[in-house]
C-alpha cells in the first residue's frame, strides 16, 4: 500500500537504486549483501521502500516500508502532530511489562514515586534493552519505543535529568523495605553476597574516592554490592558505599542490613575476597551460616590438601559428574580459637591443575626473566620473588648492596605445583562436598546480574556529577537488575526443558530478537504488526508463559491507545490555534 503523499527520494549513496518495471520506476533500498557460493559474489539483498513520482522525478509516493527504514522522517500530513516513530519496537517491552506485573513493580513504584513512576521504568526498560544509562539518548529510544508512561508520553533529556535529580533517599529506602518485606521470611535462605567497583571521574560525588580498582588500578572509584537470593533467583538489597572501602570490610554492615530487612534464617554465600577471622566470628555471633571459598595455597588449606592427597581424587564414589571434580570433606577447626569444627570440603580437578600449572610456571619463568635483567641493580625485589627464589645480593666495596642473581627455591616451587587443581570451600553447615560445590556455584548466578549491570545495562559508567543523580541512577539500576535476572532465570529454565541448546536463549540475544517484533503506521495512522511472529520469537516467548496471540493483543491495545492520544493532540492543537486566530 502506498501512502497518499510525496517525500524526497533519500539520499543512501549507493544503497538507493531505482528500477522501472511496466512503466512504473519503483525505489529501493539495498538491506545489506549475501555471498552467493555457486557464482562466488555478493548479490544485494534491496526492498521496496516506494515508487518514483512520474511528474517529479526526485520525488516518490512511499510505502509502510518506508516508514520502517526510515522512522524519523516526517510524511508530510504528519509534519506538526508527528509525535512518535512511524516503526515502534514493542516485542521486549512486552516481556518487561510481563515480568513488571508480575512483581507488582509499577503498583509499587507508583505509591513510592508516583506520577513519574512510568519514566521509572522506562529508564529501567531503556538500559535493559540498549545496555546503555545515557539519558541523553533515552529520548530517540522513546521515540520509536512502546513506553510506560501515561499516554506512551515521551520526556525530553532535560525533563529526565530533572527527574533523576529529585528522587529522595526516603523514596529508594522505601522501596528496599517493600520489596524485602515481600520475601517469605521463614524460609532457609542462602544469599549470595558479591562487591564491584565502578570507576568516576565525577566531580561532587561524595561516594568517589581514591580505591583499588579491578586488576590493581589505583584511581576514584565507589562501591557497589548487591546481595542475591540464591534459592529465589532474585536481587534482596543492594549498597553504595565509599570507593576507599574494601569488601572485607563492608561485609559486616551487609549482615546487619539483613537482619534489619528481616533475614533471620538465612546462610550467605561469599567469595574468598570476604575471607577473615573477624567476618567468621561476626557471621557466628549473628547466627549466620556461611559457605566461602579460600585459597588453596593458604596455609591451612595447603596442609589439608596434602594430607588428603591420593585418597580421593581417583574414587568414583567421590565424583561429582557434573562438575566433572572429584571432592570428599573434613572437619575441623578454621582457627585456633574457634568454639565450633568447621566442614572442609577439598576438591580436585584434572582440567584446572594442567592451566594452574602451567600459570604458575609461566609466572616464575617471567620473574626469572626479570631478575636477569635487574642483575647488577641495587634493587631489593620482595613478594614472590622472594618466595620463589633465593636472592643474592654483593656489597663489598659498594655503598648499596647490589643485586647479583636469584636462584629457584625448588622445594617451595613443587610443593605449589603438587597444589594445583586442588580447591577448598569451608562450610559452618554440616553438608556433603557435592551440596557444597552446588551452593557455591549458585554464586554464578549473581556473578551474572553483576555482569549484566556493568555490561549489559551500561552502568560500568553512571555519567552524572551530583550525589543525588548518581544515587538514583543507582536505584533505577537495581530495579532493571531485578528485572533482568528474571529474564536471564525464566530463559534457563526453558533451556533446560529444551532436547537442544540454542543460541539465541540468551538474554542479549533474545532481547535483540523480540526488538524485531515491530508495529508500522499504516495510511490510516493505526499501527500493525509488520510480520507474523517467528518460530524463534514464539520459543523465546515461550519461555514467559506467552503465545503469539498475546502479542497480537498487546499490538492491538498500543495501536488503539496511540489513535486515541494522537486524535486528542490533534483536536488539541487546533483548538489553540483556533482560539489563538
Amino acid at each position: 500500500m502506498y501512502l497518499n503523499c510525496k517525500v524526497k527520494i533519500p539520499e543512501k549513496g549507493g544503497n538507493i537504486s531505482i528500477k522501472t518495471i511496466s512503466g512504473t520506476s519503483y525505489v529501493y533500498l539495498e538491506k545489506g549483501r549475501v555471498y552467493n557460493k555457486e557464482k562466488q559474489y555478493n548479490t544485494p539483498t534491496r526492498i521496496c521502500i516506494g515508487k518514483r513520482d512520474s511528474e517529479q522525478p526526485g520525488f516518490m509516493h512511499p510505502n509502510e516500508k518506508f516508514l520502517k527504514f526510515f522512522p524519523k522522517e516526517l510524511l508530510p500530513f504528519e509534519k506538526g502532530t508527528q509525535f512518535r516513530s512511524g516503526c515502534l519496537h514493542f516485542g521486549a517491552y512486552t516481556v518487561i511489562r510481563k515480568i513488571v506485573a508480575e512483581y507488582q513493580l509499577d503498583e509499587v513504584l507508583g505509591r513510592i514515586v508516583g506520577q513519574d513512576a512510568g519514566l521509572f521504568l522506562d529508564l529501567a526498560a531503556y538500559s535493559i534493552i540498549t545496555e546503555d544509562n545515557a539519558r541523553q539518548y533515552y529520548p530517540d529510544y522513546a521515540y520509536n519505543h512502546a513506553l510506560f508512561t501515561d499516554n506512551m508520553k515521551i520526556y525530553s533529556d532535560s525533563k529526565v535529568s530533572d527527574f533523576i535529580g529529585k528522587v529522595s533517599i526516603d523514596q529508594r529506602i522505601a522501596f528496599l523495605n517493600e520489596w524485602n518485606k515481600k520475601r517469605d521470611h521463614r524460609e532457609k535462605i542462602y544469599i549470595s553476597n558479591d562487591a564491584t567497583n565502578k570507576i568516576s571521574q565525577a566531580g561532587d560525588i561524595e561516594l568517589v574516592e581514591l580505591g583499588h580498582a579491578k586488576k590493581d588500578l589505583e584511581t576514584d572509584i565507589f562501591n557497589y554490592s548487591i546481595a542475591y537470593d540464591r534459592n529465589n533467583h532474585e536481587p534482596l538489597f543492594y549498597e553504595a558505599y565509599l570507593g576507599s572501602i574494601v569488601d572485607v570490610s563492608q561485609l559486616q554492615h551487609t549482615l546487619k542490613k539483613a537482619k534489619s530487612y528481616g533475614y533471620e534464617h538465612v546462610g550467605f554465600i561469599l567469595d574468598r575476597g570476604y575471607f577473615c577471622k573477624e567476618n567468621i566470628e561476626f557471621m557466628d555471633e549473628s547466627g549466620y551460616d556461611f559457605v566461602i571459598m579460600v585459597k588453596g595455597m593458604k596455609t591451612l588449606v595447603s596442609e589439608l590438601i596434602l594430607n588428603v592427597q591420593g585418597q580421593f581424587e581417583n574414587d568414583r564414589a567421590k565424583s561429582i559428574r557434573s562438575y566433572k571434580v572429584s571432592g570428599t570433606t573434613i572437619k575441623q577447626k578454621l582457627f585456633a580459637t574457634d568454639k565450633n569444627e568447621r566442614y572442609f570440603h577439598i576438591f580436585y580437578d584434572d582440567g584446572r591443575k594442567a592451566k594452574e600449572r602451567e600459570a604458575l610456571e609461566e609466572k616464575i619463568d617471567r620473574m626469572g626473566r626479570k631478575l636477569k635483567e635487574c642483575m647488577g641493580e641495587t634493587i631489593h625485589p620482595r613478594g614472590d620473588f622472594q618466595k620463589y627464589f633465593d636472592l643474592v645480593y654483593y656489597h663489598e666495596g659498594k655503598p648499596d648492596e647490589v643485586f647479583m642473581t636469584g636462584i629457584e627455591k625448588t622445594e617451595v616451587i613443587n610443593r605449589d605445583i603438587e597444589l594445583c587443581g586442588y580447591f577448598a570451600i569451608v562450610t559452618s553447615e554440616k553438608m556433603s562436598a557435592k551440596e557444597a560445590l552446588e551452593l557455591y556455584k549458585s554464586r554464578d548466578e549473581s556473578e551474572k546480574t553483576f555482569r549484566g549491570d556493568k555490561s549489559y545495562l551500561g552502568a560500568n559508567a553512571e555519567r552524572v556529577y551530583l550525589t543525588e543523580s548518581i544515587d538514583t541512577k543507582i536505584f533505577i539500576g537495581f530495579v532493571a537488575t531485578i528485572i533482568r535476572s528474571r529474564i536471564y532465570d525464566l530463559l534457563r529454565e526453558e533451556v533446560a526443558r529444551m532436547e537442544k541448546k540454542q543460541n539465541y536463549m540468551t538474554v542479549p540475544a533474545a532481547i535483540k530478537e523480540l526488538e524485531k517484533i515491530e508495529l508500522l503506521k499504516g495510511a490510516d495512522n493505526e499501527y500493525n504488526l509488520d510480520y507474523a511472529v517467528t518460530a524463534t520469537q514464539k520459543a523465546i516467548l515461550k519461555a514467559f508463559d506467552m503465545t503469539a496471540e498475546d502479542i497480537h493483543r498487546q499490538a492491538r491495545a498500543i495501536s488503539s491507545d496511540l489513535l486515541r492520544v494522537e486524535l486528542e493532540t490533534i483536536e488539541k492543537q487546533s483548538q489553540r490555534s483556533e482560539s489563538k486566530s
